[in-house]
Parts: C-alpha cells; structure tokens; sequence
C-alpha cells in the first residue's frame, strides 16, 4: 500500500460575486494573486447558480462581494457562493463583505421590528461561512452576531492619509454628524489634531432617509469642517448638516465617508452649494452616472488584501490599525 503524504501548504483562493468585480480584481492584484473564475448566472426565473471552473478543495477562500442594488440578489448569490464552496471542501472560507448588507437594522428600536442584521450573519454562517470580514461596520455589536471570527477593518487610515496631506489643522473642524458618531469623530480629531463639533439631530423613526438639525455644539465659524460619517445613502443628512454648518459661519465644509451608497437622488444633492468636496472608498461600485465633480473616490483595495494577507498567514489584522480603532 502506498503511503500517502500531504504538503502541508495553504492555497489561497479569491472569488468574487458579479456586484463589484473591479474591487475584487484589485485586490487580487494586490496580493499578486489570481482570482478563480465562477460560472454565475441568473435564470430568467430570478434563481442564481454558481460553479467554480477549478477544484477548491482544502483550500482557504474568501468570497468578495459588494452589497450594493440590488442588494438582495447580491446577497442570496453571495450565499449560494459560500455553499458551493462547503460543498466543493473548502478548508475555510471568509465572506468578504465590505459594506455588511442590512447594518443599520441591528436592533429593535420599535415593537414588532427585525434585526435583520444578525438575520444576515445567520444566513451566512447556515451557508458555511467561518468567518467574516467587513469594512466599518454600521455598529460594532454587529460582530457579536456572528459564531464566528469577525474581522473589523476601519477605512480610518486611507481617509485619514488623503486628509493630512490636504487640510491644515489649524483651521480645520472635525464634525459628527450625530451622536452615535461621536467617538469615531474623536478619534478624527486626535489624528488630525483638530477640535471636534457635534451636530444635535433628531429623526422621525416613522420616516426613513429624513432628519432635522437641532443645534450645533463646537466651534465652526471661519473654518473648514470636515464631516466623518460611515456611509453616505440618499445624502440628506449629509447635506442637512452641511447646511447648518454654513449657516453658523463654516468656511468649507468637507464630506468624507466610507461607504458610498448613494441611492437617488445623491449624487445629484451632494452637489449642494453647502458642500464643497465628497470624498469616499470605492467598498461600493460607483457608476459613472453616480459621479461628479467635487467628489473623490480612494481605492480600499490596498486594505482589503492587507486584511486577506494576514488572515491566510495567521497574523494579526488589528496591529494593521495600531490600536487606534
């Protein structure tokens, strides 16, 4: 009988859904790396099938997917993904989710209400998924959903580096946009060494995409504020509080954002006159009817292979972040 040896090698696989392939080529890029190709297609009855066009056994894989419209179909063949993997004996697979889908819905704020998002992070560990990994994550519980590893990835550091080589601290103002936001702008305001402000809102939970501006806390008069947000979707608020930080005397106002989902009419509000400048990570795709010429869109796919590096090789992903988040 012959004796049986194994390598002992890891093999690392990147497959990605049909939302957002340039971010997954990109990343594959940058890991020098090639990514496997998937027979995906959607019947004309709206199923979705999926087949890998090489073996994927024993191997570690990770299944990138952008979750932007539609995001239910994106998100059903990003199951379906990670279910042909198991199938096919993967040895461990990550979903690389960059922008969870359903983040915002991660607690009851009314009877009778879901929290779809840990519905979501069901779904994905029903379907065979061993960890995850997602960019900015709406609320931080939402790793306590998983039964699982979760790695966390800020967009801090690709912002913050565009940032510090165009604002000057001495008249720049770090906003939050509401107060759930707070601690994120705090640690803004240290990196850039600028004040902080905090915008007083209120929303009607009856009434999706609409707020009101309360009140102002901080000083803004004469000088450029930066508003720090983690997703950008019909853009109302975002303009709402560019609004109310001109009216109280802010020289520019300056808009940064991880997730660019701009839903209609976004891009076409963004070019308010409150606003002076949109700037983003491409976690989302961005359609060239979606763009415009005030914003900037940074690349996340230099973050997103760092990530994957150290996860294959068993190193850490939270000494990619100094401790600063």
């Amino acid at each position: 009988m012959a004796e049986i040896t194994a390598t002992g090698q890891k093999r690392l696989v990147i497959v990605t859904g049909r939302a957002h392939p340039q971010l997954a080529i990109d990343v594959a890029s940058e890991l020098g790396a090639d990514l496997v190709h998937t027979d995906a297609r959607t019947f004309a009855n709206g199923e979705i099938y999926a087949r890998y066009d090489e073996s994927v056994r024993g191997c570690d894989a990770f299944v990138i997917q952008s979750h932007t419209y539609p995001i239910n179909e994106w998100l059903m063949e990003q199951l379906i993904m990670v279910d042909a993997l198991k199938r096919a004996s993967a040895k461990r697979i990550t979903v690389v989710a960059p922008f969870y889908p359903y983040a915002r819905q991660d607690k009851k704020g009314r009877g009778r209400e879901p929290i779809s998002a840990r519905l979501v992070a069901d779904l994905f560990k029903a379907a065979g998924a061993d960890r995850i990994m997602s960019v900015d994550l709406h609320a931080a519980q939402i790793q306590g959903f998983f039964d699982g590893p979760v790695d966390h990835l800020f967009a801090m550091p690709v912002l913050l580096k565009y940032f510090k080589e165009r604002l000057d601290p001495a008249t720049l103002t770090v906003v939050s946009p509401d107060m759930g936001r707070v601690r994120v702008a705090d640690i803004w305001s240290d990196k850039l060494g600028a004040p902080l402000a905090i915008i007083h809102k209120r929303r009607d939970p009856r009434v999706h995409n609409q707020v009101s501006v309360h009140e102002i806390v901080g000083e803004v008069r004469g000088r450029t504020c930066l508003i720090v947000d983690d997703m950008i979707d019909t853009g109302r608020t975002i303009v709402k509080a560019a609004e109310a930080l001109k009216e109280a005397g802010a020289t520019n106002v300056v808009v940064a954002a991880t997730h660019a989902v701009f839903s209609e009419p976004a891009s076409t509000i963004l070019q308010s006159e409150f606003i002076d400048s949109v700037v983003v990570t491409d976690t989302l795709p961005i359609s060239a009817d979606k763009r415009f010429p005030t914003l900037t869109v940074l690349p996340i796919a230099p973050l997103l292979a760092s990530a994957i590096h150290e996860v294959f090789s068993d190193g850490s992903v939270t000494s990619m972040f100094d401790g600063a988040a």
